[in-house]
């Protein structure tokens, strides 16, 4: 089983000389033996929801769907163990039929729970962490064969950094999840004047359960999300099956439609933005947690994200819509603005501090690089730190400096992989190549 694999977004593809689709843990470890043995290196593949190369695999390449399984739920403890390639959208409604939920999620499902949380995957919350910090067990395939679990308990420090692990470290084959109790969200989407979001976004940010907005450059208005958590129990109101169709369409044929205007004639770009701006209607909403926090994307695109500290949110925003309009760039995908709480996992984007998220998009088929590069350079000066799975142009020299167990985790995966079983181009830029 060959061909080209590409990923979600079209930007990146690989022609491995293997393709392996292990049906358990035991032919995930047979199937990295068995590659070390013809010379080959290994990436595990999830949903290729990452815009950055960080799964793509020269060599032999682990397709994880088959490690899609609920192998054990405990509703008592609320402890959920996974295999590694169980989608995020099959995984909610099987906790809702248990009683449980993920305490929070990002703003789309599509991932498998392994991608989302090596990748560093988050939501949106002062008082949430990413995805990760929901982790309380997992069990790798390393380089040399072996399978073997880890936890705060056992293994700490594989632990501390296999959990946003970029696929350095081994394959995870299974995850165990901390979930809590069934919940709902009581949803409010507002329009607002963007400047009156930035002066007041840090007390938006911790007056909400879950505070994020979108904010289309060319256009002086925001929307506003904030979500309220509300017992499982609640009535729930969700949005009407004809309000979610017209969205639907709006938002995916529509929009395409849109941006494919703006590609061939650029001057449209800006009355589109602001007419899509307006378009973004004022709506209240209730419903079980995981139907509100992820929405669906059909309109394809480039994504550059990078975490700065919360409390330069503002200015860091203030500089690139200053950017955009001093260069003339032409911008068809609204900047998404979100906040979470700090943790301790090695390599995530929150070591050690609380973020503000801030997420620049294009569409995929008009030009984006100089846009991109323009927010690196102004974020990375408010020490930003790359999403694992957006675009950047980061190298190890230069995400050293921001990751205070950087060192640690390339002395870890040194250890662990000394051959470079696990790498590609990509970790080889942003971890430094293995020292061999």
């Amino acid at each position: 089983m060959t061909g080209t694999w590409r990923n979600w977004a079209g930007n990146e593809q690989a022609r491995p000389v293997r393709v392996v689709a292990p049906r358990d843990a035991g032919e995930v470890a047979e199937a990295v033996a068995a590659a070390v043995r013809d010379g080959h290196r290994v990436k595990a593949v999830g949903a290729g929801h990452s815009f950055t190369p960080i799964a793509v695999a020269p060599g032999v390449q682990l397709r994880l769907d088959r490690l899609d399984g609920l192998v054990e739920v405990d509703a008592a403890s609320g402890l959920v163990t996974v295999g590694a390639g169980m989608p995020l959208w099959r995984l909610n409604p099987l906790l809702a039929e248990h009683g449980l939920a993920m305490e929070i999620l990002g703003d789309i499902d599509r991932q498998t729970v392994s991608g989302a949380i090596s990748t560093g995957t988050h939501g949106s919350g002062v008082r949430f962490g990413g995805i990760a910090t929901q982790v309380r067990g997992l069990e790798l395939a390393l380089a040399d064969g072996t399978l073997v679990r880890c936890s705060a308990e056992e293994r700490p420090d594989l632990f501390a950094a296999a959990r946003v692990g970029l696929g350095a470290l081994g394959v995870i084959t299974r995850v165990t999840l901390q979930c809590v109790p069934l919940f709902a969200l009581h949803a409010r989407d507002t329009a607002m004047p963007v400047a009156e979001v930035l002066d007041g976004v840090q007390q938006l940010a911790d007056d909400n359960d879950h505070f994020e907005f979108f904010w289309f450059p060319h256009s002086e208005t925001a929307l506003t999300r904030r979500f309220t958590r509300l017992p499982g129990s609640t009535p729930l109101r969700p949005v009407p099956a004809l309000t979610r169709r017209l969205d639907e369409a709006l938002m995916g044929p529509g929009f395409e439609a849109l941006c494919r205007i703006g590609t061939r004639f650029p001057g449209t770009v800006r009355p589109i933005a602001r007419f899509s701006a307006k378009a973004m209607s004022a709506r209240e909403w209730t419903d079980l947690s995981y139907q509100v926090f992820a929405s669906p994307r059909e309109v394809r695109f480039l994504e550059s994200e990078f975490a700065v500290p919360r409390e330069h949110a503002a200015d860091a925003l203030r500089e690139i819509g200053q950017w955009i309009d001093r260069h003339d760039e032409r911008v068809s995908f609204p900047i998404e603005v979100r906040f979470a709480a700090a943790d301790d996992i090695w390599l995530s984007t929150a070591h050690e501090r609380e973020n503000c998220y801030i997420a620049v998009h294009q569409y995929h088929r008009m030009p984006h690089q100089r846009y991109f590069d323009a927010c690196q350079r102004i974020l990375s000066a408010y020490g930003a730190r790359p999403h694992w799975g957006k675009m950047h142009t980061l190298t190890a020299d230069e995400l050293r400096p921001r990751y205070a167990r950087f060192d640690d985790f390339t002395a870890l995966r040194d250890a662990l992989d000394p051959a470079g079983v696990f790498t590609n181009p990509y970790l080889d830029r942003v971890l430094g190549p293995v020292p061999e």
